[in-house]
């Protein structure tokens, strides 16, 4: 049975030549992509920011309502069809989206390479690491695990993330990688693949709080995580490496998303451990907290 460390931990993103949070404060955030600066808000900078004179390309207005709306106002010119960053062997577009992010995100680095870690640890064999990202968006998770030698499945229910990430892989100089591209419901996919007896060595989720599959299927997180979960937990084995479950912008504990891993990921050995996500400021080394995680792993490097 997999053993639970709920002693919570902190996976931190660093300032790297294409992504850096420059400063952040007073509800805001200053942020470096690639050769251009934006400011987006971010609820959780209580502090004051380093400096006052932040200077942008670009700024996200929010709504005043509560519904996550907003729009870019921008003073200097920015590629509207984007512009190409890097992630070690992966190129891709990062984009100003209706969202208020970029399309991708920089926090995710150090999920990347501990998962690359987890399977540089499986022993060796001629069949690649098999792995899953699920919730894929523009697929720069997808790439980061298959330049490191896995075979890839890339399930979103949005056709338009699904065609970003394929055209991420033609930057990358990767389209001829074993990835299949699939556009669907998460939950729906991975059930059926339980039912085909499928079985994974690495599970990557990063769900959002709701969203709608392709066929018009409503997600929501408090009620769909727990299922699919399940599935996951069937799709995995004594073989596996790794399971890794990311949350946003909801209030709920990363104990929480542990005890459920615990539950239905239990049967296999291994550790189950919590924590946040966070970025650090280049301005004075804060760390922004941006997401809570669950991990399963068979023990290979927790840090």
């Amino acid at each position: 049975m997999a053993e639970a460390a709920f002693q919570p931990g902190v996976m931190v993103s660093r300032p790297r030549p294409d992504y850096a949070l420059l400063d952040s404060g007073h509800g805001r955030k200053l942020e470096r992509y690639g050769d251009f600066q934006f400011i987006r808000p971010e609820p959780q900078a209580m502090w004051a920011p380093a400096r006052d004179d932040w200077q942008a390309h670009g700024e996200f207005i929010p709504a005043s309502d509560d519904d996550g709306g907003g729009r870019w106002h921008f003073h200097q010119p920015v590629p509207r069809e984007g512009w190409s960053l890097t992630w070690e062997e992966v190129t891709f577009t990062a984009q100003c989206t209706p969202f208020r992010h970029l399309a991708w995100f920089p926090d995710m680095d150090p999920v990347w390479r501990w998962i690359r870690t987890q399977l540089a640890g499986k022993p060796p064999s001629d069949e690649a690491p098999q792995a899953m990202n699920l919730f894929g968006y523009t697929g720069v998770g997808t790439l980061a695990l298959s330049a490191a030698g896995a075979s890839l499945v890339h399930v979103d229910a949005s056709k338009k993330s699904v065609r970003a990430a394929r055209d991420n892989a033609e930057l990358s100089g990767m389209s001829d990688r074993p990835i299949r591209w699939i556009i669907d419901d998460a939950a729906k996919f991975a059930a059926r693949e339980v039912r085909r007896q499928k079985r994974y060595d690495a599970i990557l989720l990063d769900p959002p709080k709701y969203g709608r599959g392709p066929d018009g299927e409503i997600w929501r997180l408090e009620e769909n995580l727990a299922p699919l979960i399940e599935s996951c937990g069937q799709l995995l084995d004594q073989d596996s490496r790794c399971l890794f479950l990311t949350v946003y912008a909801v209030r709920m504990s990363a104990l929480s998303l542990g005890s459920l891993l615990h539950e239905k990921l239990g049967h296999l050995r291994g550790r189950i451990e919590v924590g946040e996500l966070a970025v650090q400021e280049e301005a004075r080394g804060l760390l922004l907290p941006t997401a809570i995680y669950a991990r399963w792993s068979q023990g290979n490097d927790s840090a």
